[in-house]
C-alpha cells in the first residue's frame, strides 16, 4: 500500500514590501490626522495675523481723528490769479478772508550794451561784477551804488574775445549775473541780467582794458547818470515786490511774500487794480478723508470676520473661525462702540455726522457725503464729538474716536487679545509637532518590527519548504521499496 501526505506552504514567496506597506499605510492614518489639524492651526495663526493687521489700521484710522493737527489742517484760496496763495503751516495759519493788492513785482536788474559785429574782439583787460544796491533809480536824480557784503568778482578778458567768449566768461565767473548773447539788425548786444531779483541784487560793472580792439568801457555799467557804456541804454533796475495786506504794506526780494499772513505764502502774479481776497478756511476735504478712512478700514475688518466666522447652508461649510469667541467677541465689542453716544456736545451719535449701520446683515458703515459735508460747517462740533474737550493741544480720553481708538490699541497691543490668542494657537500648533514626532518614531519602530517579524516568517516558511521536499522525496522512495 502507498503512503500519502501533504505540506501547505508558501514557500519564500512572501511579498514582505507590500506587506509592511500596507500596515503602515493605516499607520499613517493618524499622523495624517495630525498634519490635517496642523494646517487648520497654521491657517488660524495666518487669519488672527490678518485680523490683528486689519484692526491695526482701524485703531490708526481711529487715532488720527484724535489729533489736533487734522483738526487744524487748513485751506486757502485767492479770487484772483494776482496773487496765489498755499497753507504753509496749518498750526499757525488763521481762518478768515484778507484783501492784498500788489502794486510792484518784484524784479532782477538787466543791462545791455549798444551793438557791436559778432566778430568783433575787445581789448584785454578785467571786468569787475559786483552785487549791492540801487537807490535813487526812481524820480529823476542819479543813483547811486551800495556794494553787498560779497567781494567783486573780477573777469579776465583776453585781447580779441569775441563778445560771445566773454559771455561766457561771465557766466563760468559765478559772480551773481547771467550773461547772453542778443542779436538785432544792428549786431550783437551783450544782456547782463542779475541772478536773483530783490532790490539787494542790484550790480555794478567795472572795465578796465587797454591794447587795440572794441573798448572794454562799452561793457560797464557804473555811471549811470553818464549815459556811458551799458547805461547808454533802457536799464531794468532790480527791485523788490511790493503788496498791501489788509491795508499794511510789505514787501520781498521776491515775489513770494512769507510772514504777512501767519502760516500762508502768497505768491504775486501780477499788479492788481483791485484788492485780491484770499480766504483760509478748514480743510473740510482732509477731514472728510479722514473720516472716509475710517469707515473703509471698519468695513474691511467687519468683512474679514463675518467670512472668518460664516456658515454657508447649503454647502454646509464654515468660515475657518466659525464659533470662535475671541473674533466673535472682538467684533460685538466693535459694533457695540459704534453704536455708543457721547454725553455731551452739539453732535452725540455718529449717525448725526451721517455715519450709519447698514441696512443689510453685514453691519457694514455707510457714510452720506452730503450729510457730513453740512456738519463739517460747524468744524468744531465735529472735532468735539471726536476728540472730546480739552485745550486743542493734547488729545483726550472722553471723545468717541478716543474710546474707539483706545479699545484697538489695547486689543492690538502686546498681551492683548489677538497676541494670547496667537500665542494659544502657536502653543497647540507646537504641541502638534511634537505629536507628530513622536508618532513618526512610533511608525519607525513600528515598521522595523514589522519587517523583523516577517522576514522570520519568511526564513521558518523556507525551512519548512525544505522539509517537505525532503519528506515527499522519502515517501516516493518508500512507495518504490514497497
Amino acid at each position: 500500500m502507498a503512503i500519502t501526505g501533504t505540506v501547505t506552504s508558501s514557500g519564500t514567496n512572501i511579498d514582505i514590501d507590500t506587506i509592511v506597506s500596507k500596515m503602515m499605510a493605516i499607520e499613517q492614518t493618524s499622523v495624517t490626522k495630525l498634519q490635517t489639524q496642523a494646517s487648520a492651526l497654521q491657517s488660524q495663526v495666518s487669519a488672527v495675523g490678518t485680523v490683528k493687521s486689519m484692526l491695526s489700521t482701524l485703531s490708526d484710522a481711529a487715532t488720527a481723528l484724535t489729533k489736533p493737527t487734522l483738526w487744524a489742517t487748513k485751506t486757502a484760496s485767492s479770487s484772483s490769479a494776482a496773487v496765489g496763495v498755499k497753507v504753509a503751516d496749518s498750526s499757525q495759519a488763521m481762518a478768515g478772508s484778507f484783501q492784498v493788492s500788489v502794486s510792484q513785482l518784484a524784479r532782477s536788474q538787466s543791462v545791455s550794451s549798444s551793438a557791436v559785429a559778432a566778430t568783433d574782439g575787445f581789448q584785454a583787460g578785467t571786468l569787475s561784477i559786483q552785487i549791492g544796491t540801487w537807490s535813487g533809480t526812481s524820480g529823476g536824480g542819479t543813483p547811486s551804488f551800495a556794494a553787498g557784503s560779497a567781494a567783486a568778482v573780477d573777469v579776465a578778458i583776453s585781447a580779441g574775445d569775441t563778445l560771445g567768449t566773454v559771455a561766457s566768461k561771465i557766466n563760468a565767473a559765478g559772480a551773481g549775473v547771467t550773461a547772453s548773447v542778443v542779436t538785432d539788425l544792428s549786431g550783437q548786444r551783450l544782456v547782463m541780467r542779475s541772478a536773483s531779483t530783490g532790490e539787494a541784487a542790484g550790480f555794478q560793472v567795472s572795465a578796465n582794458g587797454s591794447g587795440s580792439g572794441t573798448a572794454l568801457s562799452g561793457l560797464a555799467f557804473d555811471a549811470p547818470g553818464s549815459g556811458a557804456g551799458m547805461a547808454a541804454n533802457s536799464v531794468q533796475w532790480a527791485a523788490n515786490s511790493v503788496a498791501t495786506v489788509d491795508g499794511v504794506t510789505v514787501t520781498s526780494a521776491t515775489n513770494t511774500v512769507t510772514g504777512a499772513l501767519p502760516g500762508l505764502s502768497l505768491t504775486l502774479s501780477q499788479l492788481s487794480s483791485d484788492p485780491v481776497t484770499v480766504t483760509t478756511s478748514t480743510d473740510t476735504n482732509a477731514l472728510t478723508s479722514a473720516i472716509q478712512g475710517f469707515v473703509n478700514a471698519y468695513n474691511n475688518i467687519n468683512g474679514q470676520i463675518n467670512s472668518l466666522t460664516s456658515y454657508n447652508a447649503d454647502t454646509k461649510k464654515a468660515g475657518l473661525m466659525q464659533g470662535d469667541s475671541m473674533v466673535t467677541g472682538l467684533q460685538t465689542m466693535m459694533r457695540r462702540l459704534v453704536g455708543t453716544a457721547n454725553t455731551s456736545g452739539t453732535f452725540t451719535t455718529l449717525s448725526q455726522l451721517g455715519i450709519s449701520v447698514s441696512k443689510s446683515a453685514d453691519g457694514s458703515l455707510t457714510l452720506d457725503s452730503t450729510k457730513l459735508g453740512e456738519v463739517l460747517a460747524n468744524p468744531d462740533a465735529v472735532k468735539t464729538f471726536f476728540m472730546g474737550s480739552g485745550d486743542g493741544t493734547t488729545s483726550t480720553t472722553d471723545g468717541w474716536a478716543s474710546r474707539f481708538s483706545a479699545f484697538t490699541k489695547g486689543a492690538v497691543g502686546d498681551d492683548g487679545t489677538l497676541d494670547i490668542r496667537t500665542q494659544s494657537l502657536q502653543k497647540q500648533l507646537d504641541g502638534n509637532t511634537d505629536d507628530q514626532a513622536k508618532a513618526t518614531d512610533r511608525m519607525t519602530l513600528t515598521e522595523s518590527r514589522l519587517r523583523a517579524q516577517y522576514s522570520a516568517l519568511d526564513a521558518k516558511l523556507s525551512t519548512l519548504t525544505s522539509l517537505d521536499t525532503y519528506v515527499k522525496q522519502q515517501i516516493a522512495q518508500w512507495n518504490k521499496s514497497s
